[in-house]
């Protein structure tokens, strides 16, 4: 639903599905509260065939009513003045600096616990989800945005497996960010069995045996960092090409490659990723079945972890 209507968003989860996607992954604040009974209609045209994650931790917006109005509008500006997208591109920041390695992220004070990640909260969550999707079950239910502070009531684990049990969800996990991971497991294992957090070829090999992993992020920022860093620097961009065997001044090359590497090094992972464009979707499913870019991936990770380690 990112700034599609709702046939549109339809459409653009048939192309998925007719390129072989089988996994989608939605949650309730997604597309103004529209995003999982939009999934939910595409789910009962391939009834059992798919697998879909969603969450709970941060409720849908209220006024969503307004923001289909608001969104709406939005969309039909743009279509009428094409150049006003262009104009709103050019005031926009820019979207990565040029410095490699790029700029290690900042701890932040540890916020109070968020009281939301309750048993009562929960439940009301979780049939909300249900019935949103017309289902009497979901695949992956994870708690979004948590950490290790939140989890508190124990008898939120308790229902989380007592709805396993019961087949209502396939499982549950953490969605949240990867700077919460390690206390998560550390502190609040039982709560780990899944976990989706970023990754890409800046972040070490993820740790923790027996976690199913949902890792999402692979390029977006992180490619434009990294092409922009390279394109800054020609010798770097050179030396880095010659030892990968790939042209990494090309920006759909490096793009494959950082994609690649993210599936070659997650095997038993979901690799997520959001496009609207058929075009991008098919390229993405092709990528996975094709080796010829697998040794020049698994380098380029090599290459770039080596440089970061010594730029420390």
């Amino acid at each position: 639903m990112g700034g599609l209507g709702y046939r549109e968003s339809l459409n653009v989860l048939e192309s998925a599905w007719n390129a072989g996607i089988r996994h989608f992954d939605v949650a309730p604040a997604y597309g103004y509260g529209e995003a999982e009974g939009c999934l939910g209609e595409f789910m009962r045209r391939h009834q059992g065939q798919m697998t879909v994650t969603t969450k709970f931790g941060i409720p849908p917006a209220a006024g969503g009513s307004l923001g289909r109005i608001v969104r709406s509008v939005g969309r039909t500006a743009v279509r009428q003045f094409p150049g006003l997208k262009q104009r709103l591109s050019k005031a926009s920041p820019p979207a990565a600096s040029a410095s490699f390695p790029p700029a290690k992220e900042v701890s932040q004070a540890p916020r109070p616990p968020n009281p939301i990640f309750c048993v009562e909260e929960a439940k009301k969550s979780l049939y909300r989800s249900l019935a949103a999707f017309q289902s009497e079950r979901i695949d992956v239910w994870l708690l979004h945005e948590v950490t290790a502070s939140d989890l508190h009531d124990e008898k939120l684990l308790r229902f989380l497996e007592d709805s396993v049990r019961s087949g209502v969800i396939g499982t549950f996990g953490a969605g949240t960010d990867r700077n919460h991971i390690d206390d998560l497991l550390d502190l609040r294992p039982d709560y780990c069995p899944t976990l989706q957090h970023e990754w890409s070829i800046f972040d070490p090999l993820p740790r923790g045996a027996n976690v199913f992993r949902m890792h999402h992020r692979s390029l977006t920022g992180n490619f434009r960092s990294l092409h922009a860093a390279l394109s800054a620097d020609k010798d770097r961009s050179s030396r880095w090409s010659e030892l990968v065997g790939a042209d990494l001044s090309d920006a759909v090359i490096l793009a494959k490659l950082m994609l690649k590497a993210a599936l070659l090094l997650n095997p038993e992972s979901v690799i997520l990723f959001s496009s609207k464009s058929t075009g991008h979707i098919e390229a993405n499913v092709a990528l996975a079945s094709d080796d010829s870019l697998s040794d020049a991936a698994l380098t380029l990770y090599r290459v770039l972890q080596a440089e970061m380690i010594s730029s420390d």
